[in-house]
Formats: structure tokens, sequence, C-alpha cells
């Protein structure tokens, strides 16, 4: 099963009686905006209880076009990483 952004959004609508199905969106959306923004300036997203998000850099190096064989060369890029937290990690494999 996949947990969607619509299904985030059920739920705290659920959980917040005082807001309305918009709100709950907007809430989200302006949650989810707040992160997107944070990865891309490359700082790290930390989430207490949860996880941190880390913004790494990646040299550029040597591949292999797997269908042809030939060598290549990827570029340098940024991605994107998760470390959940231990109370996460000790639930995760508690289940």
């Amino acid at each position: 099963m996949t947990l969607t952004k619509a299904d985030i959004v059920q739920h705290v609508y659920e959980n917040h009686k005082n807001l309305t199905k918009a709100e709950a969106a907007d809430a989200v959306e302006a949650f989810l905006r707040l992160s997107k923004n944070t990865l891309i300036q490359g700082s790290d997203l930390l989430l207490s209880g949860f996880g941190k998000f880390n913004v790494r850099d990646k040299k550029p190096r040597r591949g292999r076009n797997p269908q042809t064989g030939n060598d290549l060369m990827l570029d340098a890029r940024r991605v994107v990483t998760f470390k959940p937290s231990g109370i996460l990690r000790e639930r995760i494999n508690a289940g």
C-alpha cells in the first residue's frame, strides 16, 4: 500500500475538525512547499522522531550504457538521501 498526498490531506482533515478539507489541503501543500524549497536550496530537513533528509553532491563518474556496453561520463548531480530516526527505525523493526 502507498500513502498518497490525498491520503495525508484526508487524515489531516479527519484529525482537525476545525479545518475544512480545503484548509487541510492548503496546510499539507504549505508543508510540502516549504520542505521542497529547503532541499532545493541545499539545506537539510530534520523532522524529529521521523528522520533527516540530506542533500548530497555527487561527483561526475564513469558509467556504462547497459544496452550497448559503451563507457560514458555521468554528470555531477545533487541527490536527496534519507536517514530515519532511531525511534522510527525501532518501530519499523518491531513490527
